[in-house]
């Protein structure tokens, strides 16, 4: 596979009618030193001359999926309180001098936290000329040093560099074909390399998985929520030779909500309104697992 052929092709996605005007707003956007904190929101501060401007821009590129972010005072209210995934799975990693990917990166969030870890290299990867846009604009701000791919998971094993840790969260249940996607992780990864992926989950000790008829939560492209023994089964068959349980979670409210800074619905219009056990649909509502993959050879 020629990676940069894709990434040519992938580059005319910034001229798309509804990203070149976003783009164009970019321009608009004052240069400076900034003081900056990588804490649960991360934040800009300093002096900035127009911030209705700032603000208009910022809205422009909405739906802000992932933060908060907080610029000179304007608070970038995310759908999803990415701080709170974030903080859970801290303990679980240790990224110093390790070259790093997280896949499915959307605007960068977790990638600007991870700074503070001093990794020997940071890689996004994310399709979405609308992610990389927010990216850019966030950056602009940072002045990071974090390579922003145009790819997706399943160009991981073909990269040029092969990675210590991968981050994988919420990505496996849109994939048609989970274990070929474990697969690629697997072969995007240094000997000794980890895994921290997270994914949606059924509870039942049977290795069996939920197989949603047109969709799950009201998000068409979700195929397969596994327990976590057929989880770790699909794991295995990849390759991987460890598989640890990190943490599991119930997706509430507090994390994922409606938002000035989203457009459309959330969390609350998933879920069934008589019964918040159950998706609209009637299944059971989302539980998130987060397991440590360890590829040992």
């Amino acid at each position: 596979m020629n990676l940069e052929i894709i990434r040519q092709e992938r580059q005319k996605w910034m001229d798309w009618k509804n990203i070149a005007p976003l783009r164009e707003l970019l321009l608009r956007v004052q240069e400076g030193n900034w003081d900056i904190n990588l804490g649960d929101t991360v934040t800009i501060n300093g002096a900035y001359e127009n911030l209705e401007d700032l603000k208009a821009v910022a809205k422009f590129m909405m739906p802000w999926r992932k933060g908060p972010f907080e610029l000179f005072g304007i608070f970038i209210d995310s759908e999803w309180k990415s701080n709170l995934k974030y903080n859970l799975l801290r303990p679980h990693f240790n990224l110093k001098d390790k070259k790093v990917v997280d896949i499915g990166c959307n605007n960068g969030y977790y990638l600007f936290r991870m700074q503070e870890d001093a990794p020997k290299m940071l890689v996004g990867f994310d399709p979405s000329p609308l992610f990389k846009t927010q990216f850019d604009f966030i950056n602009h701000f940072v002045k990071s040093d974090i390579k922003y791919e145009l790819l997706g998971v399943e160009h991981i094993e073909f990269y040029e560099e092969k990675f210590d840790t991968i981050f994988c969260l919420g990505v496996l249940y849109h994939r048609s074909d989970p274990v070929g996607m474990l697969k690629s992780l697997y072969r995007g990864l240094e000997n000794q390399g980890e895994v921290i992926l997270d994914t949606f989950y059924i509870e039942g000790e049977d290795e069996i998985c939920l197989s949603p008829k047109t969709s799950y939560s009201k998000i068409p492209n979700v195929y397969f929520v596994p327990t976590i023994s057929a989880l770790k089964n699909w794991c295995l068959r990849a390759g991987f030779d460890r598989f640890e349980v990190l943490e599991t979670s119930i997706t509430t409210p507090n994390e994922q909500r409606k938002t000035d800074w989203i457009d459309g619905q959330s969390l609350e219009d998933f879920l069934d309104p008589t019964d918040e056990s159950k998706t609209i649909e009637g299944y059971p509502a989302p539980k998130r697992v987060y397991v440590k993959l360890i590829k040992d050879k």
